[in-house]
Protein backbone atom coordinates (compact mmCIF):
# COMPACT_ATOMS: atom_id res chain seq x y z
CA UNK A 1 0.00 0.00 0.00
CA UNK A 2 1.25 3.47 -0.93
CA UNK A 3 0.03 6.21 1.39
CA UNK A 4 0.50 9.95 0.91
CA UNK A 5 0.27 12.11 4.04
CA UNK A 6 -0.03 15.87 3.65
CA UNK A 7 1.76 17.75 6.42
CA UNK A 8 1.92 21.39 7.37
CA UNK A 9 4.20 23.47 9.57
CA UNK A 10 2.32 25.64 12.07
CA UNK A 11 3.20 27.90 15.02
CA UNK A 12 3.27 26.19 18.42
CA UNK A 13 0.04 26.86 20.32
CA UNK A 14 2.02 28.66 23.05
CA UNK A 15 3.47 31.16 20.56
CA UNK A 16 2.64 34.83 20.95
CA UNK A 17 1.24 35.88 17.57
CA UNK A 18 2.11 39.28 16.11
CA UNK A 19 1.95 40.88 12.67
CA UNK A 20 4.06 43.29 10.64
CA UNK A 21 3.70 45.45 7.51
CA UNK A 22 0.58 47.21 8.83
CA UNK A 23 -0.91 43.87 10.00
CA UNK A 24 -0.65 42.27 6.57
CA UNK A 25 2.20 39.82 7.29
CA UNK A 26 2.59 37.17 9.98
CA UNK A 27 5.69 37.90 12.06
CA UNK A 28 7.80 34.72 12.17
CA UNK A 29 10.51 36.25 14.35
CA UNK A 30 11.00 34.15 17.48
CA UNK A 31 8.19 31.75 16.58
CA UNK A 32 8.55 28.06 17.44
CA UNK A 33 7.13 25.94 14.60
CA UNK A 34 5.77 22.40 14.94
CA UNK A 35 4.22 19.68 12.82
CA UNK A 36 0.48 20.33 12.65
CA UNK A 37 -1.04 18.01 15.31
CA UNK A 38 -3.88 16.74 13.12
CA UNK A 39 -1.42 15.93 10.34
CA UNK A 40 0.66 14.07 12.93
CA UNK A 41 -2.39 11.92 13.72
CA UNK A 42 -2.76 11.13 10.01
CA UNK A 43 0.91 10.22 9.82
CA UNK A 44 0.68 7.95 12.87
CA UNK A 45 -2.22 6.00 11.35
CA UNK A 46 -0.45 5.71 8.00
CA UNK A 47 2.58 4.23 9.73
CA UNK A 48 0.36 1.74 11.60
CA UNK A 49 -1.26 0.67 8.32
CA UNK A 50 2.11 0.02 6.70
CA UNK A 51 3.85 -1.66 9.65
CA UNK A 52 5.85 -4.82 9.03
CA UNK A 53 6.78 -3.82 5.49
CA UNK A 54 3.19 -3.71 4.22
CA UNK A 55 3.67 -0.48 2.31
CA UNK A 56 5.27 2.96 2.16
CA UNK A 57 4.38 6.36 3.60
CA UNK A 58 5.32 9.52 1.71
CA UNK A 59 4.88 12.86 3.44
CA UNK A 60 4.39 15.97 1.34
CA UNK A 61 4.64 19.60 2.38
CA UNK A 62 4.13 22.84 0.52
CA UNK A 63 6.72 25.12 2.07
CA UNK A 64 10.07 26.79 1.74
CA UNK A 65 13.42 25.52 3.03
CA UNK A 66 12.67 26.55 6.62
CA UNK A 67 10.08 23.73 6.83
CA UNK A 68 12.67 20.98 6.37
CA UNK A 69 13.28 20.41 10.13
CA UNK A 70 9.54 19.72 10.49
CA UNK A 71 9.65 17.37 7.50
CA UNK A 72 12.61 15.56 9.04
CA UNK A 73 10.58 15.08 12.22
CA UNK A 74 7.90 13.34 10.13
CA UNK A 75 10.61 11.11 8.69
CA UNK A 76 11.89 10.41 12.20
CA UNK A 77 8.39 9.38 13.29
CA UNK A 78 8.43 6.73 10.57
CA UNK A 79 7.62 8.09 7.10
CA UNK A 80 9.48 6.36 4.27
CA UNK A 81 10.34 9.45 2.24
CA UNK A 82 9.32 13.07 1.83
CA UNK A 83 8.51 15.66 -0.81
CA UNK A 84 8.75 19.42 -0.36
CA UNK A 85 7.06 21.64 -2.93
CA UNK A 86 9.24 24.72 -2.89
CA UNK A 87 6.71 27.51 -2.32
CA UNK A 88 5.13 29.47 0.50
CA UNK A 89 1.61 28.11 1.12
CA UNK A 90 -0.62 30.99 0.01
CA UNK A 91 -4.03 29.42 0.67
CA UNK A 92 -5.87 26.08 0.65
CA UNK A 93 -6.47 26.12 -3.11
CA UNK A 94 -2.81 26.78 -3.84
CA UNK A 95 -1.70 23.99 -1.48
CA UNK A 96 -4.26 21.52 -2.86
CA UNK A 97 -3.30 22.28 -6.46
CA UNK A 98 0.41 21.78 -5.80
CA UNK A 99 -0.15 18.46 -4.02
CA UNK A 100 -2.58 17.24 -6.69
CA UNK A 101 -0.11 18.06 -9.45
CA UNK A 102 2.53 15.94 -7.74
CA UNK A 103 0.22 13.06 -6.77
CA UNK A 104 -1.85 12.73 -9.94
CA UNK A 105 0.36 10.09 -11.58
CA UNK A 106 1.89 8.44 -8.48
CA UNK A 107 -0.90 5.88 -7.90
CA UNK A 108 -1.25 6.42 -4.15
CA UNK A 109 -3.76 4.01 -2.60
CA UNK A 110 -4.71 6.42 0.17
CA UNK A 111 -4.17 10.12 0.85
CA UNK A 112 -4.50 11.48 4.39
CA UNK A 113 -4.55 15.02 5.74
CA UNK A 114 -5.33 16.47 9.13
CA UNK A 115 -8.90 17.70 9.48
CA UNK A 116 -7.48 21.25 9.59
CA UNK A 117 -4.35 23.22 10.41
CA UNK A 118 -4.31 24.81 13.84
CA UNK A 119 -3.31 28.23 12.49
CA UNK A 120 -6.07 28.90 9.93
CA UNK A 121 -8.57 26.15 10.87
CA UNK A 122 -9.88 26.06 7.31
CA UNK A 123 -10.70 22.33 6.88
CA UNK A 124 -10.50 22.75 3.09
CA UNK A 125 -7.49 20.87 1.77
CA UNK A 126 -8.84 17.30 1.97
CA UNK A 127 -11.98 18.10 -0.04
CA UNK A 128 -10.20 20.34 -2.56
CA UNK A 129 -7.44 17.81 -3.11
CA UNK A 130 -9.94 14.99 -3.67
CA UNK A 131 -11.86 17.10 -6.19
CA UNK A 132 -8.68 17.94 -8.10
CA UNK A 133 -7.68 14.25 -8.16
CA UNK A 134 -11.24 13.11 -8.98
CA UNK A 135 -11.34 10.91 -5.87
CA UNK A 136 -13.94 10.34 -3.15
CA UNK A 137 -13.25 12.09 0.14
CA UNK A 138 -14.50 12.19 3.70
CA UNK A 139 -13.46 14.69 6.35
CA UNK A 140 -13.12 14.74 10.12
CA UNK A 141 -12.91 11.00 10.53
CA UNK A 142 -12.42 9.48 13.98
CA UNK A 143 -11.48 5.96 12.88
CA UNK A 144 -9.90 4.40 9.79
CA UNK A 145 -9.45 0.74 8.82
CA UNK A 146 -8.33 -0.76 5.51
CA UNK A 147 -9.54 -4.13 4.26
CA UNK A 148 -8.23 -5.20 0.87
CA UNK A 149 -9.44 -2.75 -1.74
CA UNK A 150 -11.64 -0.59 0.49
CA UNK A 151 -11.48 1.48 3.64
CA UNK A 152 -13.98 1.90 6.46
CA UNK A 153 -14.12 5.25 8.23
CA UNK A 154 -16.12 6.47 11.18
CA UNK A 155 -17.07 10.02 11.98
CA UNK A 156 -19.31 11.78 14.46
CA UNK A 157 -22.67 13.17 13.40
CA UNK A 158 -25.41 14.82 15.41
CA UNK A 159 -26.88 12.21 17.71
CA UNK A 160 -24.47 9.40 16.89
CA UNK A 161 -21.80 8.22 14.49
CA UNK A 162 -21.61 7.47 10.77
CA UNK A 163 -19.71 4.49 9.34
CA UNK A 164 -18.81 4.62 5.64
CA UNK A 165 -17.07 2.09 3.40
CA UNK A 166 -15.13 3.67 0.53
CA UNK A 167 -13.22 1.97 -2.33
CA UNK A 168 -9.53 2.77 -2.59
CA UNK A 169 -8.10 5.21 -3.50
CA UNK A 170 -9.67 8.06 -1.52
CA UNK A 171 -8.76 11.13 0.53
CA UNK A 172 -9.57 11.49 4.24
CA UNK A 173 -9.15 14.29 6.78
CA UNK A 174 -8.26 12.84 10.17
CA UNK A 175 -9.11 13.94 13.69
CA UNK A 176 -8.49 12.73 17.24
CA UNK A 177 -9.13 9.04 17.74
CA UNK A 178 -7.72 7.81 14.44
CA UNK A 179 -4.34 7.14 16.08
CA UNK A 180 -2.15 8.18 18.98
CA UNK A 181 0.71 10.58 18.36
CA UNK A 182 4.07 8.87 17.97
CA UNK A 183 7.29 10.10 19.58
CA UNK A 184 10.42 9.70 17.44
CA UNK A 185 12.99 7.38 18.98
CA UNK A 186 16.76 7.74 18.59
CA UNK A 187 16.89 5.24 15.76
CA UNK A 188 14.19 7.14 13.89
CA UNK A 189 15.94 10.47 14.43
CA UNK A 190 19.22 9.10 13.09
CA UNK A 191 17.65 7.40 10.07
CA UNK A 192 15.67 10.54 9.19
CA UNK A 193 18.91 12.26 8.25
CA UNK A 194 19.44 9.95 5.28
CA UNK A 195 15.87 9.31 4.14
CA UNK A 196 15.01 10.79 0.72
CA UNK A 197 13.62 14.34 0.68
CA UNK A 198 12.75 15.44 -2.85
CA UNK A 199 12.29 19.15 -3.62
CA UNK A 200 9.82 19.94 -6.41
CA UNK A 201 9.21 23.35 -7.95
CA UNK A 202 5.60 24.63 -7.85
CA UNK A 203 3.26 24.88 -10.82
CA UNK A 204 1.46 28.05 -11.79
CA UNK A 205 -2.02 28.40 -10.29
CA UNK A 206 -4.87 30.86 -10.43
CA UNK A 207 -4.94 33.47 -7.65
CA UNK A 208 -8.50 33.70 -6.31
CA UNK A 209 -7.82 35.85 -3.29
CA UNK A 210 -5.31 37.28 -0.86
CA UNK A 211 -5.15 38.35 2.77
CA UNK A 212 -5.96 42.02 3.23
CA UNK A 213 -5.26 42.31 6.93
CA UNK A 214 -4.91 40.30 10.13
CA UNK A 215 -6.62 41.30 13.36
CA UNK A 216 -5.91 40.04 16.86
CA UNK A 217 -8.81 39.39 19.25
CA UNK A 218 -9.90 42.32 21.38
CA UNK A 219 -8.43 42.26 24.90
CA UNK A 220 -10.63 40.87 27.61
CA UNK A 221 -12.66 43.45 29.47
CA UNK A 222 -12.91 43.86 33.23
CA UNK A 223 -14.97 41.36 35.19
CA UNK A 224 -17.82 42.56 37.38
CA UNK A 225 -18.61 40.45 40.41
CA UNK A 226 -22.24 40.42 41.54
CA UNK A 227 -23.22 39.35 45.01
CA UNK A 228 -25.54 36.36 45.05
CA UNK A 229 -28.08 38.40 47.00
CA UNK A 230 -28.29 40.92 44.11
CA UNK A 231 -29.48 38.69 41.26
CA UNK A 232 -31.68 41.50 39.96
CA UNK A 233 -28.62 43.65 39.38
CA UNK A 234 -27.12 40.89 37.24
CA UNK A 235 -30.24 40.83 35.07
CA UNK A 236 -30.04 44.60 34.61
CA UNK A 237 -26.38 44.40 33.58
CA UNK A 238 -27.12 41.65 31.07
CA UNK A 239 -29.71 43.90 29.46
CA UNK A 240 -27.65 47.08 29.53
CA UNK A 241 -24.04 46.01 29.07
CA UNK A 242 -23.73 42.45 27.79
CA UNK A 243 -22.87 42.01 24.12
CA UNK A 244 -23.37 39.00 21.91
CA UNK A 245 -20.20 38.32 19.89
Amino acid sequence: MKILVCINQVPDTTTKITFTENNTQFNESGVQFILNPYDEIALARAIELTDNGLGTVTVINVGEANTEPTIRKALAIGATDAVRINAAPKDAYFVSTQIAEYAKDKAFDLTLTGKESIDYNGSKVAAMLAELLDLPSVSTIKKLDIDGTSGTVEREIEGGKEVITIPLPFVAGTSEGVAEWKIPNMRGIMSARTKPLTVVEPVATADFGHIVQFETPAPRGAVKMIDAAEAGKLVDLLHSEARVI
